[in-house]
Formats: C-alpha cells, sequence, structure tokens
C-alpha cells in the first residue's frame, strides 16, 4: 500500500465531518489489492462490515466472491470500498450531506488505486462516480467513461439477496454484467491501459 494511501485511512479512520461518526463502530475504508485494475464501490458499510471493518464481508459480499470467482477473480485481485465509510443508522440509505463528506476521500481514493475499470454497484454508487440522477436499470452493463477511466455499472448483489420475483433475472443481469467486466479488462490490460484504451474499446 503506498504511504498516500495509508495516510488517507487513516485520515478516514478520524473523520468526525458528518452525522454518521457518532454511530459507527469503525470506519470501512476498503479491502483488496492496492494495485488493482479492477475497483468496486458500493453504498455504504451494514452491520457486519461495521463490526469488522471492511466492507462486503456480510451476505452481499459473499455474493460478491462468488460472482468474482465466476469469472475466474479472487476478491484480494480487486479494490473494494463504498460511497460512504461509516454505516448509516439501521442500514437506511446514505443522505446527500453524508456522501458529500466522504466523496473527497473516495475521489482520492480512486485516483491512488488507478484501475483500469471502475464497477459500481447500485444507484447511489452509479450517481456519485456519473455525476447524473440515473437509474442503475437503464446503465448496468454499459461501458462509460469517467475521469479517464472505464465505468461499468450493475445492480448491487443485495439488490438480489432482498429476493422477489424479478431476483433471478437480476442475477442473470448481473453475471452478464461480470462477464462484461471481464471482457473489458482483458479487452484494457491488452491496449496497455489509460486513454489508449478507451480509444481502442470504442468508448470516444
Amino acid at each position: 500500500m503506498s504511504t498516500r494511501l495509508e495516510e488517507l485511512a487513516r485520515e478516514a479512520s478520524a473523520c468526525t465531518k458528518c452525522r454518521l461518526s457518532a454511530g459507527r463502530t469503525q470506519v470501512v475504508f476498503a479491502d483488496g489489492s492496492p494495485d488493482a485494475d479492477l475497483m468496486f464501490i458500493g453504498e455504504g458499510p451494514g452491520y457486519h462490515e461495521d463490526i469488522q471493518g471492511l466492507p462486503f464481508v456480510g451476505a452481499a459480499g459473499q455474493l460478491l466472491n462468488r460472482l468474482l470467482g465466476e469469472i475466474g477473480m479472487r476478491r484480494e485481485e480487486v479494490r473494494i470500498t463504498n460511497v460512504v465509510l461509516c454505516r448509516p443508522p439501521g442500514n437506511r440509505d446514505p443522505l446527500p450531506d453524508e456522501i458529500d463528506a466522504c466523496k473527497p476521500y473516495l475521489m482520492e481514493h480512486v485516483d491512488l488505486v488507478d484501475p483500469l475499470i471502475v464497477c459500481t454497484l447500485g444507484n447511489f454508487a452509479t450517481r456519485v462516480i456519473l455525476e447524473r440522477p440515473v437509474a442503475i436499470s437503464k446503465v448496468r452493463g454499459q461501458r462509460q467513461v469517467w475521469r479517464g477511466r472505464i465505468v461499468i455499472p450493475t445492480f448491487h448483489p443485495a439488490a438480489i439477496l432482498r429476493g422477489g420475483g424479478d431476483a433471478s433475472r437480476t442475477m442473470q443481469q448481473i453475471r452478464e454484467d461480470f462477464a462484461t467486466i471481464r471482457a473489458t479488462l482483458e479487452e484494457a490490460r491488452a491496449a496497455g491501459g489509460g486513454p489508449m484504451a478507451e480509444e481502442q474499446l470504442g468508448l470516444f
């Protein structure tokens, strides 16, 4: 882990910029490789994450690990974080000022890891990264360009775990999106990464 990334994690661990700091057990900064080519951004920590200090360690995390395995990847190869780093009470949605308070940590975190691909999980992460009020159902699986990187949004694994009549369809779609992520990652690596990769991927 780079020195600045360690410093950023320490700074975040002491953050009191919003109300979420009052109810947390600990800040949940990130997990996985600091040099990852693929970075996942979710919404926020839940109960298990707040206790363990790592993102995506509950049921949604187990499903994420499984989806990674299906495309031949391991959790240790990727970087995982969230839009907000403290658990919202009762796992409610993060509020706009809470997202704004955490956003500088997220943006610098992405820059320091410098992944080829960012996968946003769910509406909140997708809207923060793409900076527009999109619906995940409309943009999932579509390759976008953001700050010189490829972004591929998909559903949050929790959407599958909630069940309901569309759960099997959602699972099929998220598997399709993970296949897109894998193929795009291979193309980007073959192209050498950076702006050249985006040109060759036809994203400009």
